[in-house]
């Protein structure tokens, strides 16, 4: 069997599991705010639907996002969730003989996009306590050249979860405009972060923000993002784009009723998020083997670390039991091996079922030799 097909019964057989955890695809499985119900029952009922939307998103929707980032001047081209922004910087900028430099652990898919591209991916390994799990200018710079034409952050990181400061963003700007490269901001988690500075208050000529409307706002089926750009880099690439006809109406809908009530929405979202993850530390923590090597997270999730069970035994262990969970070689080949990653933007129940089979599902895994193939 192809492993296209593998993976697809994978997930396939996940979705159609009664009553599934989700905890492992950093999802937003808070119940929707009504406002946002109501705009999706509404625009169903209009029968919007039975219409294309315009190309770039709905003009008041690309201006709430603009705005949403603090930015002015900047224009918005709305997606078909955030991944798609991406695959417009990396079918514009990539190609033979140039590189893309990134971060290891990092987010998978855009390096898939700039090697089908032809490019070149560097990653620099950041999963390093003597760095703070985190990217250096230092280290920036020196893997940066003449062939660099993309410089993608993810920030925060997913999965380790921390956060970059304005100092930081604006010295990878610089580095950036130093090589002729493109700062691309992948800021996917900004809302579960304190402090987060979009790069393109420090470049706004020489940087490009992605935003997803998948795990602030718990529309990740419904596919729906943004890549914000500046003026002089709307036509490169919105001439990239494969949604020609628009994102769907139904979730552009979702996505402005939402950040029209977004203070109030976040703020009862990480009061849950914040207390998932600290019960989910305390359980880990009273058991021997696991560690925590970021923490606070500025995502909605956790790395832990784990040295008496495999991650992968781990997350077939709570898969048994319902409860979807990652292992680490989804994120990274060279560090996966270290660590499993629990999302926790979920009802509290969710994360109190967890906590209380944990002691029973790391003796399950231990006993685990033959794992199914993990994606």
């Amino acid at each position: 069997m192809s492993s296209a097909l593998i993976r697809n019964r994978y997930f396939d057989e996940l979705t159609s599991t009664p009553d599934l955890v989700w905890m492992g695809q950093n999802t937003n499985h808070i119940p929707a705010h009504p406002a946002v119900k109501a705009a999706m029952i509404a625009a169903i009922e209009a029968g919007e639907f039975n219409a294309y939307a315009p190309p770039l998103g709905f003009e008041a929707l690309r201006s709430a996002i603009v705005a949403d980032l603090g930015l002015t001047g900047a224009e918005a081209i709305v997606t078909e969730g955030g991944v798609n922004a991406l695959a417009l910087v990396c079918r514009a900028r990539c190609k033979p003989g140039t590189t893309f430099v990134t971060t290891d652990p990092t987010w998978k898919w855009p390096c898939l996009f700039a090697r089908q591209a032809g490019a070149e991916v560097i990653e620099i390994p950041i999963y390093d306590a003597a760095c703070g799990y985190r990217l250096t200018p230092e280290a920036l710079e020196a893997a940066c050249d003449a062939r660099t034409t993309v410089i993608y952050l993810v920030d925060p990181n997913n999965p380790l979860g921390i956060r970059y400061t304005e100092a930081e963003i604006r010295a990878f700007a610089a580095i950036a405009e130093k090589f002729n490269a493109l700062l691309v901001h992948d800021c996917t988690y900004r809302d579960f972060a304190d402090g987060h500075f979009p790069a393109l208050k420090a470049a706004p000529d020489n940087a490009v923000v992605s935003v997803s409307f998948s795990k602030w706002l718990g529309l990740a089926g419904l596919r729906i993002g943004a890549l914000v750009v500046p003026p002089a880099l709307l036509e490169e690439f919105a001439g990239q784009g494969t949604s020609v006809l628009g994102a769907s109406v139904i979730a552009q809908r979702a996505a402005l009723a939402g950040l029209s009530v977004k203070a109030e929405w976040m703020a009862e979202v990480r009061r849950i998020d914040n207390a998932n993850k600290a019960m989910v530390r305390d359980a880990f923590l009273k058991l021997p083997g696991f560690s925590f090597p970021v923490w606070p997270s500025h995502g909605n999730f956790l790395v832990i670390e784990t040295t008496d069970v495999r991650p992968e035994a781990l997350v077939e262990a709570a898969r048994r039991h319902g409860i979807m969970i990652r292992q680490g070689t989804y994120h990274t080949a060279r560090f996966g091996d270290r660590f499993i990653k629990i999302s926790t933007s979920v009802p509290s129940e969710w994360a109190e079922k967890l906590c209380a089979l944990l002691p029973a599902l790391v003796e399950e895994a231990r006993s685990l030799n033959d794992v199914p193939a993990q994606f």
